[in-house]
């Protein structure tokens, strides 16, 4: 088996980070007023500069910058695309005390367009902290996020009497630019993390849709043609991939079910290069939706679990990475963290010292496994 060398990569991570102290300190000072947004962009500098050479220390070859400078996964790239406006998100407790996060809706208000370069700044930055031989990742949302949470109800009437074809294309064309910048500035790999298409294998989320006039069994299909025409603007070099999430609010998630409601429309029908699946425990079910991906694609298998500190075993997690590839070919597999250890600023409840041994276990399986 053959090491791979180019992205995703044998052993590879989601992207999020748990904050170091003095950079949540320094957010709740900017946010009093007390810094100015340069002196919290300093500290931010320092902290990702450090996260790279972390990240490179425990053996990863895709770097990302812990999104250090993000609250929110998705919010914080969302709200700057023109006419989309954000709701605040709030934390509902559950009757057995933990917590959730209401992730927020986003409305659209107004035509879609890509106002500005969102990421570039940072993928720069991102970059000139890398060591030879390492290849910077960003992390984006997927653009579905625009749709599913508020479904027509939360998409402007007046900018948009019909969502087909004019609101797909405008968000397509607003991330079309959005990647020719980065990849302009040297950016070969990015990531799109879509929370949809894995709230759609739970029946609890897919009576939500119901209920908001959308067919479950139709919003697969639809999103793959979605999906579809941001790939058709993806720059010659870049690879995409999307990571499915159910949900990583303080070690807890929001959805459950196995991928078979998805699969095709996911693994099939989507152009997209890679696929980031969490498999770390029951709530994923079993591999057999992974019959349904086409040569040429890769699977990353999300089997080390960031919501808890407990460590899987090497044994564990080379037995799955077989039961996988009577689904998949070995060689169209890899290995990682079922999602980021932060994908808000609250970070999972686990130790700095246990994201490290959890990394160390998927770069250590992944090398035993594929060699290299």
């Amino acid at each position: 088996m053959t090491a791979r060398t180019a992205p995703p990569f044998r052993a590879d991570h989601v992207g999020s980070f748990l904050r170091p102290k003095r950079l949540l300190e320094a957010r709740e000072q900017k946010a009093k007023g007390e810094i100015s947004a340069a002196a919290l962009r300093k500290v931010e500098d320092e902290c990702i500069t450090e996260i790279v050479k972390f990240q490179e220390d425990v053996g990863l070859k895709s770097i990302t910058d812990g999104e250090f400078r993000r609250t929110y996964f998705h919010i914080d790239f969302l709200e700057q695309l023109g006419g989309v406006k954000t709701d605040i998100p709030v934390t509902i407790v559950r009757p057995d005390g933990t917590e959730e996060l209401a992730p927020p809706v986003m409305r659209v208000i107004d035509k879609v367009k890509h106002a500005k370069d969102i990421q570039l700044a940072d993928f720069q930055y991102l970059k000139s902290q890398l060591a030879p031989g390492s290849t910077a990742k960003v992390t984006i949302p997927s653009p579905t996020m625009l749709h599913f949470r508020g479904g027509r109800a939360g998409i402007s009437r007046e900018a948009y009497p019909e969502l087909e074809p004019d609101f797909y294309q405008d968000v397509a064309n607003a991330y079309g630019d959005e990647l020719r910048s980065l990849a302009a500035a040297g950016c070969t790999y990015v990531q799109m993390d879509d929370t949809n298409l894995a709230y759609l294998c739970d029946e609890k989320m897919r009576e939500a849709a119901r209920q908001r006039g959308d067919d479950p069994n139709e919003l697969p299909h639809r999103y793959a043609k979605f999906i579809n025409l941001v790939v058709a603007q993806k720059p010659k070099g870049m690879t995409l991939a999307m990571h499915l999430c159910r949900g990583n609010f303080k070690s807890t998630h929001a959805a459950a079910g196995n991928y078979e409601p998805v699969a095709e429309a996911l693994l099939k029908e989507m152009n997209l290069d890679a696929y980031f699946l969490e498999y770390d425990d029951d709530r994923s079910g079993d591999f057999r939706p992974l019959r349904y991906l086409p040569p040429g694609k890769i699977v990353v298998l999300g089997l080390v679990t960031t919501k808890f500190g407990e460590m899987e075993s090497k044994d564990t997690l080379k037995r799955r990475i077989d039961e996988a590839s009577q689904y998949a070919p070995m060689e169209q597999l890899c290995l990682s963290p079922q999602c980021g250890f932060s994908s808000t600023v609250h970070g999972n409840n686990i130790a700095v010292e246990a994201q490290r041994n959890k990394l160390k276990l998927v770069v250590e399986t992944a090398r035993e496994v594929w060699g290299g």
